[in-house]
């Protein structure tokens, strides 16, 4: 398959995702965000309780999701969080999600294998690795699933202490980065068609490093993997239009549009009646999709 840049012809093809199918050729799949945390930053602990985790999550495929994202740690700093009491944050919500008849696909956003396993058994069909397969045992379990694994650029481990972001060429050591990654995951028995990639918008780098790997994206969706992007109420938007978390959306859409354009599509977001018009209405534009209704100056007469 020949991969080349454009927003019309970069695509991974056709993906069956748990459960579903997915042409990226011609759509992009919404993924919803649910932190069952006390202290997300996103929803400032709302769904931490399970019926609101559930809740939540079957509230977004109603608003079209295609895709719910279940996460149990918080992002950044924070208490730590045993993997015992991940598997009890997150495993009750997916059993959850797939008892119901939501249709959404179900990813864990995990950097442990042992809540991967959990997960997968509880009926994931992803697992979301922020940590780039960190854990080495990550791509063993993946690969004795079914479940499809997010393979995410990050430095170093998660939520820990680092210096200062820097990078000689921030796209070409993402890309690096990621290539390595998912041929380790190969090789340990992952099918290519399994792995999906995330440049790791914010994670390890600055504002500037965020920006250029949007401006840059089609770098990336060369790779030949499904490509996903996290840009939803980033700081790198927040430090660009100077806006707190909360006032983010405008600029969390104009970002997830560029993505878009650039060859992300898989894209993670937390307002998702918004995402789900900006992402069809770009795909209309595209002409990946059809408008639901046609009636403006389509008249015999009184066209105006």
């Amino acid at each position: 398959m020949t991969v080349e840049a454009g927003p019309a012809t970069v695509s991974a093809g056709v993906r069956r995702i748990g459960g579903r199918t997915f042409d990226f050729d011609r759509q992009v799949a919404v993924m919803a965000v649910v932190n069952r945390t006390p202290d997300s930053f996103s929803d400032h602990g709302v769904n931490f309780a399970l019926d609101h985790a559930v809740a939540s999550a079957l509230r977004a495929a109603e608003l079209g999701a295609d895709w719910v994202d279940v996460g149990g740690v918080p992002f950044g700093r924070g208490p730590a969080v045993s993997v015992a009491e991940e598997i009890d944050r997150v495993v009750p919500v997916v059993e959850a999600i797939a008892a119901s008849d939501a249709g959404v696909v179900i990813s864990v956003d995990t950097n442990s294998a042992a809540v991967a396993e959990a997960a997968i058994a509880a009926g994931a069909g992803v697992i979301n690795d922020t940590s780039g397969l960190g854990d080495p045992r990550m791509a063993g379990v993946v690969a004795a699933s079914d479940a499809h694994v997010v393979i995410t650029h990050s430095v170093g481990p998660p939520r820990a202490e680092k210096p200062a972001a820097r990078f000689d060429d921030v796209v070409g050591e993402v890309r690096a980065f990621l290539l390595e990654r998912a041929a380790r995951a190969e090789d340990a028995g992952v099918p290519r068609d399994r792995i999906i990639i995330d440049p790791g918008h914010d994670l390890d780098k600055n504002t500037l490093h965020s920006l250029e790997i949007t401006r840059r994206l089609p770098e990336l969706a060369t790779c030949g993997y499904p490509l996903l992007v996290a840009v939803s109420n980033k700081d790198f938007i927040g430090e660009s239009i100077d806006r707190p978390q909360g006032e983010r959306q405008a600029g969390s859409l104009a970002a997830m549009v560029a993505c878009i354009l650039a060859g992300a599509r898989i894209v993670r977001m937390h307002d998702v009646a918004e995402t789900v018009d900006a992402v069809r209405m770009t795909e209309a534009i595209l002409g990946w999709r059809q408008p639901v209704r046609l009636e403006h100056n389509t008249h015999p007469t009184h066209n105006v």
